[in-house]
């Protein structure tokens, strides 16, 4: 300031000091006693003076109409921004003007700045007064930008959103234990939220407010400004990102937060982090950027590093969860969900390369790139580990009544959803069996490979339904039955067989599969029907024995065994009602074919109805009362 000060008085001076020169010539040049030399000397310089002069002269016009432009400019500021309303609120072309007049102020301050004269005080006056204006008219100019973008900020398909926020309140009512068949639906939303959301871009302002917000751009940028415009647009956006991911439900949570989490709450935050990671990044993200490159496109590297500053927050936000979700045990119900946090990512990855492709963006994008990578890790370890999870649950009592166990249905409707992500695990298992192979040559590469034509996912489903054969296996020797031994695995094969036979997981286990697992329930319900009725329909046979007390004795036997047979037997379930018609048709067959010639015999030898407790009829519905699991017992009483 004191530096400014004596410059100013030291320019002031030299116009006193030429003034002063000016008249001294002229008094010269009055006197009688000079010479020609000195006359034409005192003359040059007469007329240099006079140049001298006529430039300050002109100077001061100048400045004096410098000084009025600015007055000018400065009413037409004030008048905009002493009214309550925003200027874009006054109508049409009033923001172009204010505009024009503040680019007026920001030339005459440029013009004032770079005059020879810059530091007469009056100069410095007026240049101290441009710059006093045009600082106050930058911040009005900040208001009005944020003012323009929130007037003109485009609904961002509110109808999308509000449905989604149905659905994602929707899933705090659903159940995951993983008991029933209807149960596993749960575990995973692929085929849930419809087709994925390819990366799209729509306007987040409407355009006829673009041309404006470059305008004023470009004005703070050239007034020098151009950290106040940053500012003020990253903290617009900043906040609509944040308000966009409120609407996605998505909330800033830290590793503790989802490590105290329970597995419905987890497997909730899970599905809307997939979901807002497409909005995020296939939707807005992209739309933001092309936002912020029609804007701020002719500044350089500004757009980018604008857009980076805005996004990093909400991006960190779906990084750190991802990463947090990766911390929690590797149980085999997160696998669905994992699989469908890998997709996600898989599918958005290149687009998030896309959209922080500058140098300083690229650690976001190397982030991503690790976080898809654990995830495709861990998804691999639970898939790999499931066998061992199915071969370590064991039990020391049989299930109840021969039926279907939780474990078979578990493992039957688990292994069921991931052929939904058939693909992904494929590839997930190509690349472990090419790490595991680095020590084979080529040729077997190969051949491993190739080996029965059989894709990893085919070779690892097949290999946990054999586990789950052998501990099926295991279970049925608790049955001190022998015949509930074979229903039993007559049921858990059955079952196996039709979610597999009925269910895309066909082209994983092949025909031959099918044919092998439909043989072997066939055989444990020939088994149960040899060991159950062998005996009981040996007394039945003719040997010759032709007296009454012989006749009476197996009539007595066989009633007692068949009456053993229904008490216990009725307790016993066949779930599947096809299956349970077929045994009791193929039962009721036999034995009514074998009862027949015998009540044919005991007519014959006239043996009263004492003895004769059922008829052909009878024994034909009682089997039929036969793995309802309801169990039931004969009073001796014949049916009506």
């Amino acid at each position: 300031m004191e530096y400014c000060e004596s410059e100013t008085a030291a320019a002031e001076s030299e116009q006193h000091l030429i003034a002063a020169a000016y008249h001294i010539v002229k008094a010269l040049g009055a006197s009688k006693t000079l010479n020609n030399d000195m006359k034409r000397i005192l003359t040059d310089l007469d007329v240099q003076l006079s140049k001298m002069t006529a430039v300050q002269e002109n100077e001061a016009d100048r400045t004096r109409e410098m000084e009025n432009k600015l007055k000018f400019a400065q009413r037409k500021i004030m008048s905009f921004q002493s009214r309550s309303l925003k200027i874009w609120d006054l109508g049409p072309g009033e923001d172009y003007g204010y505009l024009k007049a503040v680019d007026e102020v920001r030339r005459l301050a440029e013009i004032l700045q770079n005059m020879p004269s810059n530091q007469t005080r009056k100069v410095k006056q007026l240049l101290d007064e441009a710059e006093n204006i045009l600082h106050k008219a930058m911040a009005r100019l900040q208001e009005e930008l944020v003012h323009i973008l929130s007037k003109n900020m485009q609904p961002l398909e509110h109808e999308f959103v509000l449905l989604e926020s149905c659905q994602v309140a929707s899933l705090e009512e659903e159940s995951i234990v993983p008991n029933e068949d209807e149960s596993f639906e749960i575990l995973s939303q692929r085929g849930r939220r419809g087709p994925d959301c390819e990366q799209y871009v729509v306007d987040l302002v409407h355009p006829r407010a673009i041309p404006l917000i470059k305008c004023i751009a470009e004005l703070m940028f050239a007034s020098n400004y151009d950290k106040e415009f940053c500012q003020s647009f990253i903290s617009f956006w900043k906040q609509a990102l944040d308000d966009y991911l409120i609407n996605l439900h998505v909330k800033q949570l830290s590793i503790d937060d989802v490590l105290k989490m329970d597995w419905k709450r987890l497997t909730y935050r899970i599905r809307i982090w997939c979901r807002a990671t497409r909005r995020i990044v296939g939707f807005y993200l992209a739309s933001q950027k092309r936002l912020f490159d029609k804007i701020l496109g002719e500044f350089g590297s500004t757009s980018s590093s604008c857009f980076i500053e805005t996004s990093k927050a909400s991006v960190s936000c779906l990084l750190n969860f991802g990463q947090a979700v990766l911390i929690c045990p590797p149980r085999p119900e997160r696998l669905f969900c994992l699989l469908d946090m890998y997709e996600t990512l898989s599918k958005f990855l290149p687009d998030l390369g896309d959209l922080f492709a500058e140098e300083a963006g690229s650690l976001v994008e190397i982030e991503f790139h690790e976080l898809l990578k654990r995830l495709g890790n861990s998804a691999k370890e639970i898939f790999l580990e499931f066998g061992n999870h199915v071969a370590s649950n064991t039990s020391t009592i049989p299930f109840t009544s021969g039926s279907i166990t939780h474990l078979t249905r578990y493992v039957m409707n688990y292994i069921m959803l991931l052929v939904e992500y058939g693909d992904t695990l494929n590839s997930l298992l190509e690349e472990q069996n090419l790490e595991n192979t680095d020590q084979f040559s080529q040729a077997e590469v190969s051949q491993i490979i190739n080996l029965n034509n059989t894709s990893p996912m085919a070779h690892s489903l097949k290999s946990v339904t054999s586990v789950l054969e052998a501990n099926l296996d295991t279970k049925s020797d608790l049955y001190g039955d022998e015949s509930l031994k074979h229903i039993f695995m007559m049921n858990n094969i059955h079952y196996m067989v039709q979610k597999i036979e009925n269910s895309q997981l066909r082209w994983y286990f092949g025909d031959e599969w099918i044919r092998r697992h439909v043989w072997k329930f066939r055989q444990h319900e020939t088994c149960y029907e040899r060991i159950t009725w062998s005996s009981i329909l040996s007394q039945l046979k003719d040997d010759g024995s032709k007296g009454k007390a012989m006749l009476k004795d197996k009539c007595r036997k066989f009633n007692t065994a068949f009456e053993e047979v229904y008490k216990s037997q009725t307790a016993w379930k066949i779930p599947d009602a096809q299956l349970r018609e077929e045994l009791r048709i193929s039962t009721s067959q036999k034995v009514i074919h074998a009862y027949r010639p015998f009540a044919s015999r005991l007519a014959k030898c006239c043996i009263s109805d004492k003895y004769i407790k059922y008829t052909e009829d009878d024994l034909g519905n009682y089997i039929w009362d036969l793995f309802e699991g309801s169990p039931k017992s004969l009073n001796h009483a014949k049916r009506r």
